[in-house]
């Protein structure tokens, strides 16, 4: 499950076991030549570190959907992401520390958020190439036909 009770990670560390399906909203934003095609799957360990302080630990895993960088089919790719993330009351939170803030009087914590943020940040820019063949270059054309063996009519 995305969703901690704060309270049972003061007492000790809470697994985090859950998934995104394949059909959120996560992708909507990025755009049409993207998305996912399986669910998101969440695995890590939520960990007190410190007052007002959590560590979260996790694994992500799905597949995405992408057009290859050369011919524009499209192509599925694995994607597997570790995560390290720290989160911090709003009282505690510097400015521009890169941990996530969390209300001050916060009894749970939902991830679902932090997961999708966190899985737009690890999409490739690029896929491929897919296995197809590269795209000749016509300027080249002259030189491959001297190259080739001349057939002799008999």
């Amino acid at each position: 499950m995305l969703r901690v009770d704060l309270a049972d990670v003061r007492v000790g560390a809470a697994e985090t076991v859950g998934r995104l399906a394949d059909d959120d909203p996560v992708l909507a934003e990025v755009g049409p030549d993207i998305a996912l095609v399986a669910p998101v799957q969440v695995k890590g360990r939520l960990s007190a570190a410190g007052e007002g302080k959590y560590y979260w630990r996790a694994r992500l895993e799905t597949a995405v959907r992408a057009q290859c960088r050369r011919c524009l089919n499209p192509v599925d790719v694995p994607l597997e992401a570790s995560l390290a993330i720290v989160f911090v009351h709003e009282d505690e939170a510097a400015e521009d520390d890169g941990c996530y803030v969390i209300p001050a009087r916060a009894k749970t914590l939902d991830l679902t958020e932090v997961v999708r943020e966190e899985l737009i940040l690890t999409l490739p820019h690029f896929v491929g190439p897919c296995g197809c063949a590269p795209a000749g270059d016509p300027r080249w054309d002259a030189l491959h036909a001297l190259t080739k063996p001349e057939r002799k009519n008999h």
